[in-house]
């Protein structure tokens, strides 16, 4: 007996269907993935299943029996609760307030508030202060209230949206095994997530979405990761990142010496050449967005120097890094990216207003003409550049995020994890777009925590470990056992045989 049953689930706005008679069972002590490119109604179909919406046709069933979901809270008091990625938490109030929020203070005496906030954690496997503000917790501990939260409601059914998009790769796993002690205790989990080897090493069974519809209902033991992104996006794993355009690497544009910075980066040199598209990676927390940041102008050098075009260089801003043709595309898009109530075109030509005023005034003819073709050449997916970027799904923001250099005619490109929390077609169109930055002549550098996305994009990656630069690999050395024992102990995996 299925714990939730949707079937065929229709939906429509505006005439357009978001989705088209989709079914969908959670049993109960099973994790079942939900996969689709942003837009192939994923979020619409978790919507209905959380009371937020209602469904034009089609019917949810809760252990067998057809209900008509009122709204969220009727759907909590069902034992349904979503977490989100964007976490709905009170900042400035503490764990088991957040834990019990809307239960106080009525039907919970504070006297056994943070004891039960306390033991709701510890059923988790932490050990987190329930008098704790929530501000002043990691996002990997924010993560673990919403989950007590969820169980605080008797929760059955638990729905995770992108829950490891923004955690490092321990926290993340230490967030699948909270979830694999969730199954043993019976409780259905519905898993979202981008991360295909998430997918594939956590979930029971997966259901492919397209385009509003059913593709497939698959178990992890039945198909791979290449036959999962064509069921998804029809094309292969060896066409994600598509063919590297033959491009000439030309002079050193950017050369850093001996960077120090205070939050312990030290001694790191590195070159980037125009043309040329050079990895960064190592664990988090290596230093990698430090140094970025620092070439940038946004955080402070304690010691170091930096060449820039053979001339010496020390940025004092952004904006004078800016100036200086040098662009960063922020692993926060939405906190240092963008401007989410902003409109579309206007994010796109901020980064470069000159392009769009004459004489010291705004030209609106000029600034459409700019942006019509960036969504063209970009292939921005909206209703109009009016609208604000908020509208837009997460592959479509980054691609704001991306025309904003693009428009800036810089030479220099700094991607910090540049397809975080974006589906797999459009992390292939960003892959595209890096490809002709570098054919334009551009330095790209590439920050990324995805293996394959540093081994299928760069022509060379560095690889950082504890603040330090540890080392360098090329093509011909590519792989995930080299990068990772480069990263913590300072040698390739080759390099320790050759040495043993």
């Amino acid at each position: 007996m299925a714990l939730v049953e949707l079937e065929n689930i229709t939906k429509s706005f505006s005439g357009i269907h978001a989705l088209s008679s989709v079914n969908f069972a959670l049993e109960a002590g099973e994790v079942h993935a939900l996969v689709g490119e942003n837009g192939a109604g994923k979020s619409t179909l978790m919507r209905v299943l959380g009371g937020e919406m209602r469904p034009d046709q089609g019917t949810v069933s809760i252990n067998d029996e057809p209900v008509r979901l009122t709204g969220p809270i009727d759907a909590i008091r069902r034992g349904i609760s979503i977490i989100h990625q964007e976490m709905a938490l009170a900042p400035d109030l503490s764990v088991a307030e957040n834990i019990f929020l809307g239960e106080l203070p009525a039907r919970i005496g504070w006297g056994d508030l943070r004891r039960k906030a306390r033991a709701l954690i510890n059923r988790l496997g932490f050990d987190i202060p329930p008098g704790a503000l929530v501000s002043e917790l990691s996002v990997a501990h924010q993560q673990v209230v919403e989950i007590a939260k969820a169980l605080s409601r008797d929760a059955r059914v638990i729905v995770f949206d992108e829950p490891t998009a923004v955690l490092s790769m321990g926290d993340a796993q230490r967030l699948l095994e909270i979830i694999r002690n969730l199954r043993s205790q019976g409780v259905g989990i519905v898993y979202i997530s981008h991360r295909l080897d998430e997918i594939f090493d956590i979930s029971d069974r997966i259901s492919v979405l397209k385009d509003g519809r059913n593709v497939d209902l698959v178990r992890p033991d039945d198909t791979t990761v290449d036959g999962l992104i064509g069921m998804m996006v029809g094309r292969p794993l060896s066409q994600l990142f598509g063919e590297k355009p033959d491009t000439e690497i030309g002079d050193v544009v950017l050369k850093v010496n001996g960077l120090d910075l205070p939050n312990g980066v030290a001694g790191v040199s590195l070159e980037l050449r125009k043309g040329e598209v050079v990895g960064l990676g190592g664990l988090v927390g290596s230093g990698r967005t430090e140094v970025a940041r620092a070439i940038f102008g946004a955080d402070p050098i304690k010691a170091g120097a930096i060449e820039l075009h053979g001339k010496p260089y020390r940025p004092r801003s952004p904006k004078d890094a800016v100036r200086h043709g040098i662009n960063l595309v922020p692993e926060d898009r939405k906190g240092q990216g963008i401007v989410l109530d902003m409109a579309i075109g206007k994010n796109m030509t901020m980064a470069n207003t000159s392009d769009v005023t004459a004489f010291g005034f705004f030209n609106a003819r000029r600034e459409r003409k700019i942006v019509d073709g960036l969504i063209q050449s970009l292939r921005v997916k909206l209703d109009h550049p009016s609208d604000p970027v908020s509208s837009l799904s997460g592959g479509n923001q980054q691609k704001i995020v991306l025309a904003k250099w693009f428009h800036s005619n810089g030479d220099i490109v700094i991607l910090d994890e540049p397809t975080r929390g974006v589906d797999v077609g459009a992390k292939t169109e960003i892959y595209s777009l890096i490809h002709r930055m570098a054919a334009e002549g551009k330095a790209v550098l590439i920050i990324s925590s995805e293996h394959a996305e540093l081994f299928g994009l760069c022509d060379r990656v560095l690889v950082m470990g504890e603040g330090r630069l540890r080392g360098e690999l090329l093509p011909d050395r590519y792989s995930e056992e080299n990068l990772l024992t480069l990263s913590i102990a300072g040698r390739s995996q080759e390099e320790q045989e050759a040495a043993a």
